[in-house]
């Protein structure tokens, strides 16, 4: 239990060698690696996205955090893949076509991994094509589209548009977001959903998963 406390810290406290250390040492201690990610990672993640709601903890604090989930990620993932523990679902993000800017897209990602969803990461830049196969070859169960600019939001229309135009629109949940994004864009373009912070999107993911 003490340990379980520990790692919890270290995450909330963006140790990440603290965190990656712990995590090694509980698991040659031989304990459960989804146990660990249950009852220490998700809820640390969970706490940093709390105190970043209510205004305790901002950008760079959300950053070290979400380094230290990594940190530890890194040592229970294979072991989680091999015992093929299932997780809350599968998310495909991306940036889109036109937009080059990763940093809201990787925390987004980082809090999803830290929620428990495994991430297929399409980088930047990316257009409806890539995302579709996507949806067909790797059984995602939400896309999540970030965009920094007014000039590529666009992106997440003409995404939303292929997915139906190829049949696929009903296998997944579309979830939006970045700086120019609203909730209303989303209800015009028909997305499922929107969230206005990294920690948001995690609520959001869960929510769409339950309702699945």
């Amino acid at each position: 239990m003490d340990d379980l406390k520990q790692l919890f810290d270290a995450i909330v406290e963006g140790d990440h060698h603290a965190a990656k250390s712990l995590t090694e040492g509980a698991i040659v201690a031989g304990a459960n690696p989804k146990v660990l990610l249950d009852t220490a990672m998700i809820p640390a993640m969970d706490e940093v996205g709390r105190r970043f709601e209510q205004g305790e903890y901002f950008v760079p604090e959300l950053i070290i955090s979400a380094r230290a989930m990594k940190a530890g990620m890194a040592v229970i993932r294979p072991l989680l893949t091999a015992r093929a523990d299932k997780p809350a679902g599968r998310v495909a993000l991306a940036t889109v076509r036109g937009d080059l800017h990763d940093i809201g897209k990787n925390l987004v990602g980082t809090m999803l991994e830290g929620g428990g969803f495994e991430v297929v990461d399409l980088g930047v830049d990316v257009g409806p094509d890539k995302i579709v196969a996507a949806v067909k070859d790797q059984n995602v169960d939400i896309v999540a589209l970030s965009a920094l600019l007014t000039t590529t939001i666009a992106g997440m229309k003409l995404t939303i548009d292929k997915l139906k135009a190829e049949g696929v629109r009903d296998r997944v949940k579309v979830i939006i977001g970045g700086a120019p994004v609203t909730q209303k864009f989303a209800n015009d373009i028909g997305a499922d959903g929107f969230a206005e912070t990294a920690s948001g999107a995690v609520v959001l993911a869960r929510s769409l998963m339950a309702g699945a």
